[in-house]
């Protein structure tokens, strides 16, 4: 049985424009397909990966998808593939930080939004291993080297429902002699 598919993140939608037309986005921790549904509509070929069949059976729906557990310590599933976008909501495992960022291909965009602490106050998650510290997002893209544009950052409480969370928007710039301008 098919499960309801919630609406995309506002956040995602605001920043998907950025994402180079017509490429592959991966959807990170895809679920039911949220995101690759608004990104296939967008025209962007999603690639959805998540550890859950059943999840992957309704995202498939909108474009290609890979079962994995990303937590196991198996090696990344997507060795040396580059995507035109990154996406990765509600998810969060630190250790996957490098192969997330190396998957952005130059000219290409991460956007990432989870909890962050605080969020133990209003409700789940509450552990501090799933909740991002304050600045946590800046600093480990910081860790990814140069070469990113941060075009927005967001840390704090949102409301509808009631959360605490951390969210960044940023390019992976290409070596280029002219500068990119970026329409917000």
């Amino acid at each position: 049985m098919t499960t309801p598919i919630p609406q995309p993140s506002s956040w995602i939608r605001r920043f998907t424009p950025l994402i180079p037309a017509g490429t592959q986005v991966l959807d990170v921790a895809c679920g039911s397909g949220r995101h690759m549904r608004w990104l296939a509509q967008q025209g962007y070929q999603p690639l959805g990966i998540d550890r859950n069949p059943d999840s992957l059976q309704q995202a498939a729906q909108w474009g290609d998808t890979v079962q994995a557990d990303l937590e196991d310590g198996s090696p990344w599933p997507l060795p040396d593939r580059q995507f035109g976008g990154v996406v990765v909501t509600n998810y969060l495992w630190r250790a996957l930080f490098p192969q997330l960022f190396a998957s952005v291909q130059p000219g290409g965009v991460l956007l990432y939004e989870t909890f962050a602490d605080g969020n133990a106050s209003v409700g789940r998650p509450s552990s501090p291993e799933f909740l991002l510290q304050p600045g946590e997002l800046l600093q480990q893209l910081a860790k990814a080297g140069p070469g990113w544009r941060v075009i927005a950052y967001e840390d704090g409480f949102l409301g509808d429902p009631d959360r605490f969370v951390q969210r960044i928007a940023a390019v992976r710039e290409a070596v280029s002699e002219q500068p990119v301008r970026y329409s917000l």
